[in-house]
């Protein structure tokens, strides 16, 4: 069993009940357009969100205990979602396209070796004036807990060919262990 498997077997830090405050605004601002697709979608509390808004939503895990408990929270709420349990390498597998793809914390888990093979999948399913929106730990964050930090200037040069940035923000990764919550980045990226 991997680690985020077993992570689920109790609630993990980023398993806040709810969507994080930074999605909440996307889709207040009108953000989060079309159907979508969440990527690394754990118990699928963002994707839920999402389909109560009125959007055609996806949810892809490679947790299977992560998307059980979706399903299970989707069935509860009388939401249609529909949750998979996929690598978020494999993306293209889904065969189709999503005018919107948000990833809260999924990336800074990719080693950098995995980050052109995710950049390519996520060309292959987003659509061409689709937005992708990801959330993660910033390198402003100290170190010593967590995931590995992202700085700006890697996620410009991960994306740096056949994409555009609209935004690269400060944000807050809302966690269960920490009241303020560790720094992030909140980006907003366009195919070409």
């Amino acid at each position: 069993m991997d680690f985020f498997d077993s992570a689920y077997r109790g609630t993990p830090p980023w398993d806040i009940g709810r969507p994080q405050k930074e999605f909440v605004e996307l889709v207040r601002r009108g953000e989060i357009t079309g159907s979508v697709l969440d990527i690394g979608c754990g118990t699928g509390e963002h994707a839920l969100f999402f389909a109560k808004e009125g959007h055609e939503v996806w949810g892809i895990d490679s947790a299977p205990l992560a998307i059980q408990k979706a399903r299970e929270k989707a069935a509860g709420r009388g939401l249609t979602v529909h949750f998979l349990v996929l690598n978020a390498l494999e993306l293209s597998r889904l065969n189709r396209t999503f005018d919107t793809v948000t990833d809260s914390g999924l990336f800074h888990t990719l080693s950098d070796e995995d980050r052109p093979v995710f950049v390519d999948n996520l060309a292959a399913i987003l659509s061409p004036a689709g937005k992708y929106f990801m959330l993660c730990f910033s390198e402003l964050e100290p170190g010593g807990y967590g995931p590995r930090r992202i700085s700006q200037r890697e996620i410009r040069d991960i994306f740096r060919d056949g994409w555009t940035i609209n935004y690269i923000r400060p944000a807050v990764f809302e966690s269960r262990t920490r009241a303020d919550g560790p720094k992030a980045w909140l980006s907003s990226i366009s195919k070409e």
